[in-house]
């Protein structure tokens, strides 16, 4: 990954008046259509563009919807019957409120990251929610915004968990990019994402086993935390190598495949890149089941929507920074475009920047 684009924690406080701002605010809006505000302003205000945050709010919040109301409180008892029922928005959201308050944030995302993993493709990938407050509690410490920002994203994670389908394991591939380039599409690409996924039966494997393993083969390329799963263990410096390769490959991808669907193939990308994030926060024994949830959540998106065939594309013009390719990005205004980008420069280099302006091309700028 490029560390050239990384940039100095925000000393402005503007992130966290505006998660002040959104916390009143539902993770949803008009059903099943995420609120991105979140997000997008934590990608502005990382890449210096935090005196537009306040204004770009204003305008978004004729579209953002009270948190819905409280059904029945979630316990530590009660918690598994909770799980993926989404007219608890409000009880997840409290329940980790709580839990943050009373545990250190690293703690409470530690227990629930495993929890949550199998449920990652569901709801268009709520651990991006996740993956981006976690970049900033890292960069530039806790604060009680931050950390009641990361309560609402484990609890939209938690209302709309939804594990995938049993999938059975294809033919192996021996990199990402090929991996994603085996991906059957789903033969009805007329629903919404939760009928898409519904079609799933199986994904190449991958990524390979290590080559001193000798144990069986790999069986599910799911998240499984069954601590009897016959699988090997990757080692957590391997596993975090093959993430980093993982959203590369997505991140290229998208340049020739965004029109089949060019904002749901954003989350090819950014979903695996949330986890990534996520990794320094985590103990190490849960990066390689963070790597299979990775990739079966970019699999996941990639088989829903991408397209029969891959489209020309013109590449970066060169002599465009990083920082003027973000700057677009901004001024263009839509979340996805600005999320897509915001990972596109984590990838770094020239096919990166050109997959970050095929979706400021290809996406609406409508926010």
């Amino acid at each position: 990954m490029d560390d050239t684009t990384r940039t100095s924690p925000d000393t402005s406080g503007t992130l966290d008046e505006a998660l002040e701002r959104l916390h009143s605010f539902g993770p949803e809006r008009g059903g099943w259509l995420s609120n991105h505000a979140p997000m997008a302003v934590e990608a502005l205000v990382h890449h210096g563009q935090a005196p537009g945050v306040h204004r770009r709010l204003d305008h978004y919040r004729a579209k953002l919807e009270d948190m819905p109301d409280r059904f029945t409180e979630v316990t530590p008892d009660n918690w598994r019957e909770a799980l993926g029922d989404p007219r608890r928005i409000a009880d997840w959201t409290a329940y980790f409120e709580r839990e943050t308050a009373d545990r250190p944030w690293r703690e409470v995302l530690a227990e629930w990251w495993p929890r949550l993993l199998p449920g990652i493709a569901a709801g268009a990938t709520p651990v991006i929610r996740v993956g981006h407050c976690v970049r900033t509690l890292l960069a530039s410490g806790e604060n009680a915004p931050r950390v009641a920002e990361l309560a609402h994203g484990l609890g939209y994670w938690a209302a709309r968990h939804q594990p995938l389908p049993p999938l059975a394991p294809l033919a192996p591939a021996s990199g990402a990019a090929a991996a994603l380039d085996a991906v059957e599409r789903v033969p009805d690409q007329s629903g919404g994402i939760r009928e898409r996924l519904g079609q799933l039966t199986g994904f190449p494997v991958w990524p390979p086993r290590p080559v001193t393993d000798t144990g069986p083969a790999r069986t599910r390329p799911v998240a499984d935390t069954d601590p009897a799963d016959p699988r090997p263990a990757t080692a957590p410096d391997l596993a975090r190598a093959r993430l980093e390769e993982l959203v590369g490959a997505a991140t290229h991808r998208y340049a020739a495949h965004a029109h089949g669907s060019p904002v749901m193939l954003v989350h090819a990308a950014t979903a695996p890149n949330a986890v990534l994030r996520t990794l320094p926060a985590l103990p190490r024994e849960l990066w390689a089941p963070s790597l299979d949830a990775a990739w079966a959540a970019s699999a996941a998106v990639t088989a829903a929507y991408t397209p029969a065939t891959p489209a020309e594309h013109p590449a970066a013009p060169e002599g465009l920074s990083p920082e003027e390719v973000f700057a677009r990005a901004a001024a263009h205004g839509n979340d996805h475009t600005i999320k897509f980008t915001d990972t596109a420069l984590d990838v770094g280099g020239p096919a990166a920047l050109a997959a970050a302006l095929r979706s400021i091309e290809l996406i609406t700028a409508e926010l």
